[in-house]
């Protein structure tokens, strides 16, 4: 085994917390990824990994030295790709999961296109709305709607997607338009009983946040719902834009309250920070950058 498999495997059992795991991502038998472990230890003088029957831990010598160890790694896994990028067509099983509907709308578009330039290629869309381990699930790249909460993943920012306030004309006819957030407190708002504080709805007033709770005679836990009973007139609802856009260039609803929106949602391309990312992956998340900042999210 040479060095620079022995360091990633001492990144992997630290990153995984035990060998097994650290194995099933290297692709490696256990028992291999356990003599790189000694071996390390042995030049090293030091204990880097505590071991107990279901799991390794790192020391504090382990965590430092794995540190530095991660960002050299990277460099040099970065320096292979860049020098074999230019050498080979980009071929393979590309696998990507995003939530569901943000990725039949607007995602399968970018990859019909991708796929026709890159003929080599195969790919495989998962869609669901539950969080994903990529790397027991064995995914190249995710896209998430929302801000970074993992840091064991790499991530690149494809686009911001704004949140909005609507309803249709009718209602705005019968009940009036809000002036300000405060205003919604007297109107009937359509609640998302699926969100986690669906009825608390944020905005940016004066340069501050600040949430208001709605109420509704009206309430459902389908974003395709909440956004349709709008539309029919039966009060006023909050989404992101890029659901409802449709429904907006059609007429069939209004923006309100864009004066004090919140700051908008980020979209992020992530990816394992212990994977190398392969020239597919990279000219995909360049296409599906480039197509999205094209548009109004």
């Amino acid at each position: 085994m040479d060095r620079i498999t022995d360091l990633q495997a001492l990144v992997a059992i630290i990153e995984r917390g035990s060998m097994t795991a650290a194995a099933r991502q290297l692709t490696r038998s256990l028992q291999s990824v356990s003599r790189s472990l000694a071996t390390l230890e042995r030049e090293l003088g030091v204990e880097l990994v505590r071991r107990t029957t279901r799991r390794s831990s790192a020391t504090e010598a382990g965590r430092a030295f794995c540190r530095r160890l991660s960002a050299a790694l990277a460099e040099i896994e970065d320096a292979k790709l860049e020098a074999s990028r230019g050498r080979t067509e980009p071929a393979g099983l590309l696998r990507i999961t995003t939530s569901t509907a943000f990725g039949a709308l607007y995602l399968v578009p970018i990859i019909s296109v991708f796929l026709e330039d890159h003929p080599k290629i195969e790919f495989e869309l998962d869609l669901s709305d539950q969080y994903i381990d990529l790397v027991a699930e064995g995914f190249d790249l995710a896209v998430r709607i929302g801000e970074m909460r993992d840091s064991t993943l790499k991530a690149r920012r494809l686009a911001s997607l704004r949140r909005v306030v609507f309803a249709a004309p009718s209602y705005l006819a019968r009940h009036g338009r809000p002036r300000c957030p405060a205003d919604l407190l007297r109107h009937a708002c359509i609640v998302r009983t699926a969100a986690l504080d669906g009825n608390a709805w944020p905005f940016l007033v004066d340069g501050k946040s600040r949430q208001i709770r709605v109420t509704g005679r009206f309430k459902t836990s389908g974003a395709l719902a909440a956004n349709e009973a709008a539309a029919l007139g039966l009060g006023i609802a909050n989404a992101p834009l890029w659901q409802v856009r449709t429904l907006v260039d059609r007429g069939d609803v209004e923006l309100i309250l864009t004066r004090c929106e919140p700051p908008p949602i980020p979209v992020h391309a992530v990816w394992p920070a212990t994977r190398v990312l392969p020239a597919r992956s990279q000219l995909f998340i360049d296409l599906v950058a480039a197509r999205l900042k094209a548009q109004e999210l």
